[in-house]
């Protein structure tokens, strides 16, 4: 009898062991899946705050590129204006110089005559005379 009832306290404690041993493996399972969950939302945050960072950086990038492009245009529209302004004066300067030419070939055409110059001289020295 003693042995069986030795086989018996054999069994139970294996089983009390098994028993225990099965709660300790549901426990662990439970933790993994804890820290699982925990990693997946660790994650998730890592995933969002590289996003937004990602997001702010090709804004910021955008933007400096914007900047950029803006002062090249004001250049190039301020140089455009300096160019066109350069070319108006030349152009004024070129016709004031035709003008002056052209005046010029006048009056010598004019004043070729020895009369024409006199009625000239005359007639100047009676504007002066009457003002």
């Amino acid at each position: 009898m003693d042995s069986v009832s030795e086989r018996e306290d054999t069994i139970r404690e294996s089983l009390d062991s098994a028993e225990n041993a099965k709660k300790e493996l549901a426990e662990l399972q439970s933790k993994n899946e804890s820290l699982i969950a925990e990693a997946k939302i660790e994650r998730d945050a890592l995933l969002k705050e590289a996003r937004e960072l990602k997001d702010k950086i090709v804004g910021e990038a955008k933007g400096e590129a914007k900047e950029e492009a803006d002062k090249i245009v004001q250049a190039a529209h301020a140089a455009i204006e300096a160019q066109k302004a350069g070319a108006i004066a030349e152009m004024k300067s070129e016709m004031a110089s035709l003008s002056i030419s052209i005046a010029e070939k006048i009056i010598r055409k004019e004043l070729a005559n020895d009369d024409k110059q006199r009625a000239l001289a005359n007639e100047l020295v009676a504007d002066l005379k009457l003002n």
